[in-house]
C-alpha cells in the first residue's frame, strides 16, 4: 500500500508549536517515534488532536485527560477488535479499553523519551491489524 500524504500534515506541525513546554516537546516526540514506526503512516488533525492512519486511523493523542499525554489506540471507523495477545507489549505500556482500542499514557514530562522504542514495537504491530481504507 502506498503511503497518502495528508495535506494536513503542516497543520500537525502548527497544532504542535501552539503547545505549551513541556507538553510540546513530548507531543512533537511522539509524533516523530510514529511516522517513523513503519512506512505509509500518515498524519493529520482530527478529533481536536493529532491522528494518525495507515488505511485506516490507528491513533490519536489525547492532550486534555487527567494524565497528561495519551495516546489512543484505535482500529478505524469498521467495528473490529484485536486479540490481546496479537500485540507483544513486553514492557506493560497498553491500557485495553476495549476489543478495540487500547491507551499508552505519558504521565510525567520526559516519559515519552524513555518509552520511544517500545512505542514503536506497539505501533508496529497494531499497524498490521488496521483495516484497509475502503474507496468511496
Amino acid at each position: 500500500m502506498g503511503s497518502r500524504k495528508s495535506p494536513l500534515a503542516d497543520s500537525v506541525a502548527d497544532y504542535i508549536s501552539g503547545l505549551e513546554p513541556p507538553l510540546r516537546e513530548d507531543v512533537e516526540a511522539l509524533r516523530r517515534a510514529i511516522l517513523a514506526s513503519a512506512r505509509g503512516i500518515g498524519e493529520e488533525i482530527k478529533w481536536n488532536a493529532p491522528s494518525f492512519f495507515t488505511g485506516e486511523h490507528f491513533a490519536t493523542m489525547r492532550l486534555n485527560g487527567k494524565v497528561p499525554l495519551q495516546l489512543i489506540l484505535h482500529l478505524g471507523v469498521k467495528k473490529s477488535s484485536i486479540a490481546r495477545d496479537s500485540i507483544e507489549d513486553p514492557d506493560g505500556l497498553l491500557q485495553w479499553l476495549g476489543p478495540d482500542r487500547a491507551c499508552i499514557s505519558f504521565p510525567a514530562s520526559g516519559t515519552v523519551a524513555t518509552r520511544i522504542a517500545s512505542v514503536q514495537h506497539i505501533v508496529r504491530q497494531w499497524v498490521q491489524h488496521v483495516p484497509a481504507r475502503v474507496a468511496g
